[in-house]
C-alpha cells in the first residue's frame, strides 16, 4: 500500500498511557464516594422466598428490585433481564441486591450475613436440556429466544438429485473476553440528573437504558466514557446493566457510587461468546461439485435473550462461508438455558460459523479425495455473484491474491506435500482457512435504527473537534479518526482533538461495534470534513453536522433475510502451522501467515496491531481457552485457570494487506476490527487434523480431546 493516509504516526494516547497518566474508572474518587457490592443468586434456577438482612451500620444501603424508579427490564432487544432479581434467579451469579458503603471490608461482612431463602426449580443447563420436553421451559414455549429460516434456491430437488451427500456437526466452546481493565461504572447525582462514568463501548446504549431504567427525560441522563481497557464487544450490552444498578444507588444514596469488578466476578458472571453447535450437510454432483447445503445453528444463549437474537443472524448469514454454493437451506435457533448470559463478542457469531464451514469443506474435499484448497478455490464466490442471503457481492473479491501472498509466505502447498509424508516422529501440518466479515451492520440497521450523525466544531483558534460517539477502547479509533479528519482538511493532526464521548456533547453517531466505526463514522467525518474546508475561510467558530445516508443500491428484506445484508465485505486467508506432541496431543504452532484485504489502511502499524491481537485471540479460542460450566457455574474464575495466550505463546506471524479501496469508506477504509480473529481457529483446527489424518470438530482443541479423537479412530 502506498497511500498518505496509511503511513502510521504515533498512536494520539501513547504517552499518557505508557506514563501511567491514563485515568481509567478505578482512578476517580469523588468527594463522599461510596462502594457497591453484588449479592448474586447460588442457585441456577429457584424461586426466591425470602431474603432476611442483618442490621445497616450506619451509612450502608442495601439497593434492590425496589430502588428502580423505572422499569426493572435492562434495554436491550427484548428487555427481558432485570436490573435485580425479583421473584426468582435464572442463573447462577444473577444479581439479587447491591450492598452500598463507605468501606468495602464491612460491605462484605454484611453480604456473609444476607441469608436468602431459595425453592429450587430443576434447571436447563444444556441445549440438550432445553430440547427435552421434561423440564419445564425457562423462554416460551420451546425455549427459543429466537428462531430464524431462510433459503435460495432449489435445496430440496438438489439433495433428492445428489450423488453424494456428507454431513457433520461442529462443536464450539466458550470464550472469555479478558479485557485488561474489568467491568466498572461510577454513577452520580446531583441536581436532580444522573450521570454515569463508564468503561464501555456504546455511551449511547447505555444513555437509553439509563432512561428507560429511570423513566426520565434524556436531558436528566448522561454517560461519558472513561479511557477504557479493551472491550472485544464484552462492553457492547454488559455495562447497561450495571451502570442501572449503580444509578438506583447513587440516586438513593445522595452520594457518588463506584461499582467496579474483580477479575473473578467479571470472568465468571459477564457475558462471553457463545457456545454452538452447527450441522453441515452438504450434497454433491457427479462430478464432486457442491450443488446445495444445510445449515442447522444452534447458539447457547444462557439465560436472557440479550443481543443473542442478532448473534445468531450473523452466524447465520456467515454459514456459506466465502463460496458460491447454487441452494443454501439454514435454520438458526438461540437457545435459552439456566446459565450466564452470553453476548457480543469480536465477530459477533462468524467465528462459529467459519470453524464450522471450513472444517466441514476440508473434509468433503477429503472424502472426494481431492485437494482441500483446489476444492474451495473451485467454489470460491466472485464479484457479481450471490451472498447466502441472495445479495450481491458488488465489490471486487481478491481472495485469488489473497492466497497466492499466504502460499508465498508460508510454502503451504509444499509443506502441505512434504508433512504428508509422516516419518512416523514428528506430527506436523499446515492449515488454510478463508473467511469474509461484513462490514457494519446487518441489512437496514444503519438506516432504520441508528442513523448516525456526527459534528466537528472549529474553534476560534483554529483547532477542530471531532463530535462522535464512538469509543477508543484501546484499537487507536482516537487516532484513526483524527487522521481522516485532518488528512481532509489539510491540517496538522495535532490541531484535530478528539476526547472520550460525553452524551451532553457529542451527537449519536452509532456505537463503537461491527466493525463499522472507521466505515460508516469514518467516512460520515470524511465529509463533514469537507463541508468545514469549504468554509475555513469564514471567520469565528464553525459547527457542520453530518447524517448517515443509506446507499441506494444495498437493499434488505428483514423479514425474509434476504438482500444485501452488509454493505461491504472485508477478506482474510490465514495459514497455521503446527507441530503436535505423538505422546502428550500438546499443540506447538510454529507460524502464522496472513494476508488481509480491509480496503485501505487508516494506519498500517494500528492494522497489524489488529491483525497480531485478532489472530492470537482467535489462536487462544482455538486450542488455549478452556471454559467449563458445571452444574450452571462457570468454573473458570482468573487468568491462572482461564488460560490466554501469552507472549511466550506467540508464534511468529506475518502479515500482508492488499489494496482494494472502497468507494463508501473513508480513502477507501473498510472494517477490520473483527476479521482478524475470525480465520485463526479454524486454520489451526484444519492444521492439527492434518498433523494428525483426522477431522477435528470441536473447539478449543485440546490435547485432552486429541487423545479423545485419536483414541475413537475420528472424528466425535
Amino acid at each position: 500500500m502506498s497511500h498518505e493516509i496509511s503511513r502510521p504516526v504515533a498512536k494520539i494516547d501513547n504517552r499518557e498511557k505508557l506514563a501511567g497518566d491514563a485515568q481509567y474508572l478505578g482512578d476517580l474518587h469523588p468527594q463522599g464516594m461510596l462502594y457497591a457490592k453484588t449479592l448474586r443468586s447460588v442457585k441456577a434456577r429457584a424461586v426466591i422466598r425470602a431474603i432476611t438482612v442483618p442490621p445497616l451500620p450506619e451509612g450502608y444501603f442495601i439497593v434492590d428490585r425496589h430502588d428502580v424508579p423505572g422499569k426493572n427490564r435492562v434495554k436491550i432487544l427484548s428487555d427481558d433481564q432485570p436490573f435485580f432479581a425479583e421473584d426468582r434467579v435464572n442463573y447462577i451469579g444473577e444479581p439479587i441486591l447491591l450492598v452500598v458503603g463507605p468501606e468495602k471490608e464491612r460491605i462484605l461482612a454484611i453480604l456473609d450475613g444476607i441469608r436468602v431463602d431459595y425453592e429450587d426449580l430443576p434447571p436447563i443447563l444444556t441445549l440438550a436440556d432445553a430440547e427435552r420436553s421434561q423440564l419445564p421451559p425457562l423462554f416460551g414455549a420451546d425455549n427459543y429466544f429466537a428462531e430464524y429460516h431462510f433459503s435460495r434456491g432449489q435445496v430440496d430437488e438438489a439433495f433428492s438429485r445428489a450423488a453424494r451427500v456428507i454431513e457433520g456437526e461442529y462443536q464450539t466452546g466458550y470464550q472469555e473476553h479478558v479485557y485488561l481493565e474489568p467491568q466498572g461504572v461510577l454513577a452520580v447525582h446531583e441536581a436532580g440528573k444522573i450521570t454515569v462514568y463508564g468503561s464501555i463501548q456504546c455511551p449511547y446504549y447505555v444513555k437509553n437504558a439509563l432512561i428507560q431504567a429511570f423513566g426520565w427525560d434524556g436531558d436528566r441522563v448522561r454517560v461519558v466514557q472513561t479511557t477504557t481497557g479493551g472491550g472485544f464487544g464484552g462492553k457492547e450490552d454488559y455495562p447497561s446493566l450495571i451502570a442501572g444498578q449503580a444509578g438506583f444507588a447513587a440516586l438513593k444514596t445522595g452520594r457518588p457510587v463506584q461499582l467496579l469488578f474483580d477479575r473473578a466476578e467479571d470472568i465468571e458472571v459477564t457475558t462471553k461468546r457463545h457456545p454452538s453447535a452447527i450441522r453441515l450437510r452438504t450434497a454433491l454432483d457427479g462430478t464432486g461439485r457442491i450443488t446445495a447445503m444445510e445449515a442447522d445453528i444452534r447458539l447457547n444463549a444462557g439465560a436472557y435473550a440479550g443481543l443473542s437474537a442478532v448473534v445468531l443472524q450473523r452466524s447465520m448469514f456467515n454459514i456459506a462461508g466465502v463460496y458460491q454454493l447454487p441452494a443454501l437451506k439454514v435454520r438458526g435457533r438461540a437457545v435459552a438455558t439456566n446459565t450466564v448470559p452470553n453476548g457480543a463478542f469480536r465477530g459477533f457469531g462468524s467465528p462459529q460459523a467459519f470453524f464450522a464451514v471450513e472444517t466441514h469443506l476440508d473434509e468433503v474435499a477429503r472424502e472426494l479425495g481431492v485437494d482441500p484448497l483446489e476444492f474451495k478455490i473451485k467454489h470460491m464466490a466472485k464479484q457479481g455473484d450471490w451472498t447466502a442471503t441472495g445479495g450481491t457481492y458488488q465489490q471486487e473479491i481478491k481472495l485469488p491474491e489473497l492466497i497466492a501472498e499466504v502460499e508465498e509466505l508460508s510454502g503451504y502447498r509444499r509443506k502441505t506435500a512434504d508433512f504428508a509424508r509422516r516419518d512416523g516422529a514428528r506430527l506436523q501440518g499446515i492449515g488454510m482457512a478463508l473467511f469474509l466479515h461484513g462490514c457494519g451492520f446487518t441489512g437496514s440497521g444503519e438506516r432504520d435504527h441508528i442513523k448516525a450523525r456526527v459534528k466537528l466544531h472549529k474553534r476560534a483558534d483554529g483547532q477542530v473537534e471531532v463530535l462522535a460517539a464512538n469509543a477508543d477502547m484501546g484499537q487507536g479509533l482516537r487516532t484513526t479518526l483524527r487522521k481522516i479528519v485532518a488528512q481532509t482538511l489539510e491540517r496538522p493532526l495535532e490541531t484535530i482533538i478528539y476526547d472520550n464521548p460525553d452524551t451532553d456533547r457529542v451527537p449519536d453517531s452509532g456505537p463503537t461495534v461491527a466493525s463499522r466505526t472507521v466505515m460508516i463514522v469514518g467516512k460520515l467525518l470524511e465529509e463533514a470534513a469537507r463541508k468545514l474546508k469549504a468554509v475555513w475561510d469564514q471567520p469565528g467558530e464553525q459547527e457542520v453536522v453530518k447524517d448517515y445516508e443509506h446507499p441506494a443500491n444495498i437493499v434488505w428484506d428483514n423479514d425474509t433475510f434476504s438482500g444485501d445484508a452488509y454493505p461491504a465485505y472485508s477478506w482474510g486467508v490465514n495459514a497455521v502451522e503446527v507441530e503436535v506432541d505423538p505422546s502428550t496431543y500438546q499443540i506447538d504452532v510454529k507460524g502464522v501467515w496472513s494476508a488481509f484485504d480491509v480496503g485501505v489502511a487508516i494506519d498500517e502499524r494500528i492494522i497489524r496491531g489488529q491483525v497480531e491481537g485478532g489472530v492470537l485471540q482467535g489462536l487462544g479460542y482455538g486450542s488455549l481457552e478452556v471454559m467449563e460450566c458445571r452444574d450452571g457455574r462457570i468454573q473458570q474464575r482468573s487468568v491462572t485457570d482461564y488460560i490466554i495466550p501469552t507472549a511466550l505463546d506467540c508464534p511468529r506471524i506475518e502479515s500482508r494487506l492488499i489494496d482494494n479501496p472502497y468507494e463508501r469508506g473513508p480513502f477507501g477504509a473498510k472494517g477490520a476490527g473483527e476479521l482478524t480473529l475470525v480465520g485463526a481457529a479454524p486454520a489451526l483446527a484444519l492444521a492439527v487434523g492434518n498433523a494428525l489424518g483426522v477431522p477435528i470438530r470441536r473447539l478449543p482443541v485440546t490435547p485432552e480431546y486429541l487423545m479423545e479423537v485419536m483414541e475413537h479412530g475420528g472424528a466425535d
